[in-house]
């Protein structure tokens, strides 16, 4: 007995947990700033942690009425029908939902490298294929309409990244019309806004009233620092926003999860310092790194540095965990998460200590 062949599923590799790397190095987990995961550096709102609390002594019960809260208070935030709101156990279920919604076994998707490995991922779980467009660093992973276009085969569903994990690009909002309107009209465009919290740009979600091809994801693991919990959303044209009760997973946002996103919802404070911190984080590595750097409108910076494995390594043993962008086919570059003013400082130190003595050597 074995499962289907599972060779075209390449692992998710994700940044490394702090636990991890301490018990690796034999040091206490708080001698160690982890800036490798596009994690929140205040944490999560005071008011989820309560939110919470509360909802634990609950958890027996199913979670349908937190789950309608939840859907109403998105859909009333972002002037959209309750039926437009998908929730979703983080943005990846979100992007399941819309992959189970829309592909046909054998259906092509396009997706951006370097990127996201999950929205190749769920397309072939479900039976689908992958084409990849490609952004380059010799034009600073400019993310245009042409971009994109110059690629497009008539895959089912497209996937635009704004801003982009790792590099930090942006679409503008007419790239992301251009393209809506040049594909094929049973093309899906999927907008992922996981950082949308952080760009000063307007969301694609504005547009869904214009265009029924458009789908936008979002999540409350980054600004709004509860991604332990496992919630995000995605946002659909009201055309077809009947698709989610038969492709949902039943109860999939849990009781606890869901409270806590209505609560940071009403933490506006915490939003405000979480995206005014990262932005200068992203100046403060921008101006004071020895390296180069690419401008990010996310909540991290992506920096060339020769051998991304060694200097991951090395930054690691001095107490400071970054990602080594190997695994997005960037062996040259690595990722640095927006930390707090101690944590970005103490990054900054330790990575030009190692870029010095790579200089020397």
């Amino acid at each position: 007995m074995q499962p289907r062949d599972l060779s075209d599923h390449a692992p998710y590799v994700p940044g490394r947990g702090t636990e991890e790397v301490a018990r690796e190095l034999g040091i206490d987990p708080e001698a160690l700033t982890k800036l490798s995961s596009n994690e929140n550096p205040f944490g999560p709102s005071p008011k989820a942690v309560e939110a919470a609390r509360k909802a634990a002594p609950e958890i027996d019960v199913y979670p349908t009425t937190s789950h309608a809260d939840l859907t109403e208070k998105l859909a009333a935030k972002w002037e959209l029908a309750p039926e437009q709101v998908w929730v979703s156990a983080g943005a990846d279920g979100a992007l399941d939902y819309l992959s189970r919604a829309m592909l046909e076994p054998d259906d092509r998707v396009l997706v951006p490298t370097p990127g996201f490995s999950y929205y190749g991922m769920s397309a072939r779980y479900h039976h689908g294929e992958v084409a990849t467009y490609e952004l380059t660093a010799e034009d600073d992973f400019a993310q245009t309409s042409e971009t994109v276009l110059d690629y497009y085969d008539g895959e089912r569903i497209v996937y635009l990244t704004t801003p982009h994990n790792p590099t930090g690009a942006e679409f503008s909002r007419d790239a992301v019309r251009e393209i809506a309107e040049s594909v094929d009209d049973e093309t899906l465009v999927v907008v992922d806004e996981a950082y949308g919290e952080y760009s000063e740009r307007p969301s694609s979600i504005g547009l869904l009233s214009e265009y029924d091809n458009l789908a936008i994801t979002r999540t409350f693991s980054k600004a709004y620092g509860i991604a332990g919990l496992r919630i995000g959303w995605a946002a659909v044209p009201d055309a077809w926003a009947d698709a989610y009760a038969r492709v949902n997973t039943p109860f999939a946002a849990n009781e606890v999860a869901c409270r806590a996103a209505l609560a940071a919802l009403d933490d506006e404070d915490h939003v405000k310092r979480t995206v005014e911190q990262a932005r200068w984080a992203r100046e403060y590595l921008a101006d004071n790194l020895e390296a180069p750097t690419y401008d990010s409108a996310g909540n991290f910076v992506l920096a060339e540095v020769g051998d991304a494995t060694a200097v991951a390594e090395a930054s690691q043993r001095e107490g400071v965990i970054v990602r080594d962008c190997s695994s997005f086919g960037l062996p040259t570059c690595i990722r640095i998460s927006c930390g707090t003013e101690e944590g970005t400082k103490q990054a900054v130190d330790v990575l030009n200590g190692i870029l010095a003595e790579v200089a020397e050597a």
